[in-house]
């Protein structure tokens, strides 16, 4: 299952020559990710409720076009995999042209709230972003 969000390149995440920095593209990655999660009803403190946390392990961003100030942009987010970390993969279009201007991925590895790694992902977690 697939998510997207909205949203409008803001002046505070342009240059001078009003094109989006590349760091930001993450950013944009997690307000797609947040609403992922939510749609599972997998949201910071139901996280906590579990003992779990999901430290973000590694990231990708493949930059196709650049972002404009006042761009109105579409991210989508899904689960791609979920055996030893979770993957989650993205895309940045255009609202209005359906363009793709950017893809990536997160992993995100599973831990319990000390810290403490579990591989493979739990049963549990696995049945929430299954559904």
């Amino acid at each position: 299952m697939s998510v997207s969000v909205s949203y409008e390149i803001p002046f505070h995440d342009v240059d001078s020559l009003k094109i989006a920095w590349h760091g930001h593209y993450y950013k944009y990655f997690e307000l797609a990710r947040t609403a992922l999660y939510r749609s599972h009803h997998l949201d910071v403190p139901q996280m906590e409720q579990l003992g779990y946390i999901f430290p973000v392990i590694e990231s990708h961003c493949r930059y196709r076009e650049p972002l404009h100030y006042g761009q109105h942009i579409q991210i989508s987010a899904y689960f791609k995999a979920w055996e030893y970390y979770l993957l989650i993969h993205y895309k940045i279009t255009d609202q209005h042209s359906g363009q793709r201007l950017a893809s990536g991925y997160t992993k995100q590895a599973v831990c319990h709230q000390n810290g403490a790694l579990l591989m493979p992902v739990p049963d549990e977690v696995i049945h929430i972003v299954q559904n």
